[in-house]
């Protein structure tokens, strides 16, 4: 450990009486202290030391390069060292290049490295540490790390898939696009974009925000999200598609859009969002997340033209295998048609033919039944005749029956004659077919004969009823 042995009164403790201060202890001069400080430095770090930082400032004068490092909590984000570090001009083009090369990062604000550092104390401008190397690998990694980690938790937050499995939209008429104002990025997709906006194809809306720099997140944020309240304000409704560009930059700059919140944010637009940002080689977090992710602006807005072409030929193909089918459909039901009429035509002869036939049928079946029914209405009706003649009472009384009058009426039943006290009929054989005799009492009982011959017991008399 170095002492101050060896450096004059100060060393050895000898002091001039007007070194004394007051209270009787002894006091030096401040550039001697700083010089004894400057002098313990040198010896105690006389070798470089690989220091882990983050440049928080940085700015360039005459080839010197002059930084602020900082190191920060890894919980709260809250700076617990600082210290002011130079890069002097004999080394800082050689380093700065290397760093480029072996990384393709430039040296810039807010990247995290890996510095070899020689403490440096001068009485006049105090503490810094000269930079004499830089690890470019630590960096890569560092980005590399921090990439990894954001992409770790939106898939454990179930948000790396949400927005690329949104439906392709079917036409897109309506495109939000956000991007550095003016930057040339936009430039490239403002070509084709303007010839389908003048041919009415497709209409597209610009939005500007910062794409680098620590606030580079949050511009982009806002942008998005006050582009889309508008949108739905006046437009009543969201865009068909969400268009985020900007053109190649160093790999630090690209990095300020590794941020979970605005991956997070894009990952839950309801609205597909297709990245084109940097060159082919560049890859940020927004790709990971993103409907669809092209290498450059010039190849989105070739991607919007080609997906409208492709859906205008699908539209066209649509259109005419409807035409074709709907001509096939009303040929074959043109067909179909004729077929069914020759059909009916013919079904309706044969019908007509049958109910033809069937009507003769009936008609000879009544003309049969009615034949018959008259025959056997003549049948019946001679029948009748016939008993009708054997029924007269010529004929009746030609079979040995007798007609019976009580008193002028015919007598029906023995009943009658019972009732009139007539018990028995004494008679003689008169010329008269009729014979009239006294019964008991008042009454007359005529009996009309065949022969004219009556001997009458009354109990002997039949009746029919």
């Amino acid at each position: 450990m170095a002492t101050l042995d060896g450096f004059g009164n100060f060393g050895n403790g000898n002091f001039a009486p007007d070194d004394w201060g007051k209270g009787g202890f002894g006091s030096v001069r401040l550039s001697e202290y700083l010089h004894a400080i400057q002098t313990v430095i040198k010896l105690s770090f006389d070798e470089g030391t690989w220091v882990k930082a983050e440049i928080t400032s940085m700015s360039s004068k005459t080839g010197h390069y002059y930084f602020e490092l900082a190191e920060k909590d890894q919980f709260t984000d809250k700076t617990v060292a600082t210290c002011r570090a130079t890069l002097w001009r004999g080394q800082a083009q050689r380093l700065i290049s290397q760093f480029k090369a072996e990384s393709g990062i430039d040296l810039a604000k807010n990247l995290s490295v890996l510095v070899k550092v020689r403490p440096n104390f001068n009485p006049q401008y105090g503490f810094s540490l000269n930079i004499e190397d830089i690890d470019s690998s630590y960096t890569l990694g560092d980005l590399a790390q921090k990439y990894q980690d954001i992409v770790r938790q939106l898939v454990e937050d179930e948000l790396i898939d949400l927005n690329r499995n949104l439906p392709n939209p079917f036409d897109i008429r309506q495109v939000l696009v956000i991007a550095p104002e003016k930057a040339a990025g936009l430039g490239d997709f403002q070509k084709d974009a303007d010839l389908l906006a003048q041919h009415g194809v497709c209409e597209f809306i610009y939005a500007h925000a910062t794409f680098q720099g620590i606030d580079a997140p949050k511009t982009i944020q806002k942008a998005l999200f006050d582009s889309l309240q508008h949108w739905q304000d006046n437009k009543q409704g969201l865009p068909d598609l969400v268009v985020i560009i900007r053109g190649g930059g160093a790999v630090n700059d690209l990095a300020y859009l590794n941020d979970y919140t605005l991956a997070a944010m894009l990952a839950q637009s309801p609205v597909p969002v297709w990245v084109g940002i940097g060159h082919e080689r560049d890859r940020t977090i927004l790709d990971e997340i993103s409907h669809r992710s092209f290498d450059t602006p010039s190849k989105v807005i070739a991607g919007i033209r080609n997906h409208i072409a492709n859906v205008t030929e699908q539209a066209a193909s649509y259109f005419d295998s409807i035409q074709s089918i709907a001509h096939y459909a009303f040929n074959a039901g043109l067909a179909e048609l004729e077929t069914l009429m020759a059909l009916s035509q013919r079904s309706s002869k044969y019908k007509l033919l049958q109910l033809n036939q069937q009507a003769d049928q009936l008609l000879e079946a009544h003309h049969y039944l009615a034949q018959q029914h008259i025959k056997q209405a003549q049948q019946q009706t001679e029948q009748l005749m016939r008993e009708m003649l054997l029924q007269s009472p010529k004929q009746t009384l030609e079979r040995g029956y007798a007609i019976v009058r009580l008193n002028g009426k015919p007598v029906r039943s023995i009943q009658e004659l019972q009732k009139a006290s007539v018990h028995s009929i004494d008679h003689q054989l008169a010329a008269s077919p009729s014979i009239v005799a006294q019964g008991h009492g008042q009454n007359i009982v005529q009996i009309d004969m065949q022969d004219g011959q009556a001997s009458v017991q009354l109990d002997t008399i039949n009746f029919l009823e």
